[in-house]
């Protein structure tokens, strides 16, 4: 029965620490978002925004290479 007495205040305070950590866990952002990078590699990207995306860079190029031809 002594050994309780030792014990109880052990075991409170192993729980609060726990409980502390689990906190600040949350507070950092360690349990935002879990699933989302394990999904997101396995899904592909849609063809058409790889072909908007190209179609934008590449006017992109052209519009700066007609700045750099005029500003000479």
């Amino acid at each position: 029965m002594d050994v309780i007495y030792g014990l109880l205040p052990g075991m409170l305070l192993l729980g609060i620490i726990g409980v502390g950590l689990f906190f600040w866990a949350v507070r950092s952002g360690q349990y935002d978002d879990m699933d989302g990078a394990a999904n997101r590699i396995l899904m592909d990207d849609p063809q058409e925004d790889k072909q908007d995306k190209d179609q934008t860079n590449d006017k992109e190029r052209e519009s700066k290479s007609e700045k750099k031809m005029h500003d000479e």
